[in-house]
């Protein structure tokens, strides 16, 4: 199991990725249409990373890692038969695969399946 795809959420995009590249050495793309605006780049052991503004007015800053499983319906299922709530149920955004968010412990999860 490893980290597909780590969203983050904030204001200040274009701040965010300058960071992110200098520090790590990464090459943010365009915003993307189809991951909400973010500007992605590729991560060193695999994976992407994407930066993008919050959504509406109520999303706030945030991190949040999609793991990468082979079954994301039975990943949902067993989360929230494990006390997690369904934040957003699994959604396919072509050409990337299929998405889901939870919340538990407090925090957002993602699950993702190629």
């Amino acid at each position: 199991m490893g980290i597909h795809y780590l969203e983050v959420v904030t204001a200040a995009v274009d701040d965010m990725c300058a960071v992110y590249a200098a520090a790590n050495g990464l090459v943010f793309g365009e915003p993307d249409p189809l991951l909400g605006q973010a500007r992605t780049a590729s991560l060193p052991e695999g994976g992407r990373i994407g930066v993008r503004a919050p959504m509406s007015e109520s999303e706030e800053p945030t991190i949040r890692p999609y793991w990468l499983v082979d079954d994301i319906e039975a990943a949902v299922t067993a989360a929230v038969d494990n006390g997690a709530e369904l934040a957003h149920p699994p959604l396919e955004i072509p050409g990337y695969g299929t998405f889901a968010i939870y919340i538990a412990g407090g925090t957002q999860h993602g699950l993702w399946q190629l």
